[in-house]
């Protein structure tokens, strides 16, 4: 991987709620109606508004990216994807890269500068980590080199052993 988009992702642990970013992403679920984990957080910490915004957008097919408005949060915007439920099946990689992909692409669209990811699939959609790691990674590396215009992708792991994940894969590729 070349420097430039090396140093253009960074691994944070923390809540990304609190991140100061033009879009944070949310692991929603198909009806954006908020959920657990990082879903709820965000719902929780954005306000009611973002709840009203999903319900006006009608859902999001797994694999699809949505956006709306931050409010309360300090990002301008959440980028709503819909991780594959893992079942060890070829599709899994598929679609969970193609949240990555379109994920960067709507924040390209809304010239987004800074992106912040969670681990998307890796709570209750049961995806191993270390798998989800490789195809975070490796599809933001991808679309880095084509596409300048986004500085930092920050890919923020609520625990320390994710994040130690994802620093030995961007020490081990980089």
């Amino acid at each position: 991987m070349k420097k430039a988009v090396s140093d253009r992702m960074e691994v944070v642990q923390g809540d990304i709620t609190k991140m100061e970013v033009d879009a944070v992403v949310n692991a929603a679920n198909t009806s954006l109606l908020g959920g657990g984990g990082v879903d709820g957080a965000i719902h929780r910490a954005a306000g009611p508004e973002l709840l009203a915004e999903c319900k006006s957008i009608g859902g999001c097919p797994t694999g699809e990216a949505r956006i709306t408005k931050g409010y309360n949060l300090p990002a301008k915007y959440v980028i709503h994807t819909v991780g594959p439920v893992y079942g060890g099946r070829p599709q899994d990689s598929t679609l969970l890269a193609s949240c990555y992909k379109n994920s960067l692409q709507l924040a390209v669209d809304h010239k987004v500068k800074t992106i912040a990811f969670p681990a998307i699939s890796c709570g209750v959609y049961g995806y191993p980590v270390e798998e989800a790691c490789r195809i975070a990674v490796d599809t933001a590396a991808g679309f880095l080199e084509e596409h300048p215009s986004i500085e930092k992708v920050y890919f923020v792991q609520f625990s320390e052993e994710n994040r130690q994940v994802y620093e030995n894969y961007l020490k081990q590729i980089s």
